[in-house]
């Protein structure tokens, strides 16, 4: 694993992609390795109750819940780390330039940081930190949920709900994978049923 100091590895793609199971297969042979590991995941996500990281396939590792990247430069300037693991990175707070800044530090400090994150929002907008991280990656994967419509690959995490706040925690009852045509078809869909209303209202 020694090929992997100080490198920045990231795990991006829609939801159900197998991200967040590739984070923590990671770390874990990183322990197998020997190296003194941390993962953190951010407050927002609170789907399970533990502090655990846990993915759809209901792997897990330990984590420490942090708002934002103060929250982990703090915690690993006392612990002093090996490998950091930042599960859900689109969720951290914080300005996207203090997130960069402190990762390339760490990376400086021949620190391996291993991240895993949505790269596009529900309505296929770039989740701006990934978007920032990824050409500085020295490993990217772009991992690939099966499209619930088609089963071709998933390009996006399509949202069921009516909410349109950018940021809903939720799992399989609040989105599906969806490929990029069916998305586009049912975003036809559903844009035609609010005109309908809208000129029924009218």
């Amino acid at each position: 694993m020694h090929q992997y100091k100080g490198k920045l590895i990231i795990h991006t793609g829609s939801m159900f992609s197998g991200k967040t199971s590739s984070l923590e297969k990671d770390v874990k042979r990183f322990n197998i390795a020997g190296y003194k590991t941390v993962a953190f995941k951010p407050t927002v996500d609170t789907r399970f109750k533990s502090s655990d990281i846990i993915s759809h396939d209901e792997m897990s590792i330990e984590a420490i819940l942090v708002e934002n990247i103060e929250n982990i430069k703090i915690y690993c300037e006392n612990s002093n780390p090996e490998v950091i693991a930042i599960d859900e990175i689109q969720f951290l707070e914080g300005e996207i330039k203090d997130i960069i800044d402190t990762i390339t530090e760490f990376l400086s400090r021949d620190i391996t940081v291993i991240v895993a994150g949505l790269d596009v929002d529900f309505e296929g907008k770039p989740f701006e930190i990934v978007k920032e991280l990824m050409p500085i990656a020295d490993y990217l994967t772009k991992h690939h949920a099966v499209c619930v419509k088609c089963g071709s690959d998933a390009w996006i995490s399509h949202r069921k709900t009516k909410d349109k706040e950018r940021v809903v925690i939720g799992a399989s009852r609040e989105y599906e994978p969806l490929c990029r045509s069916c998305y586009l078809k049912e975003k036809k869909e559903e844009d035609a049923i609010i005109n309908k209303n809208q000129v029924t209202l009218l």
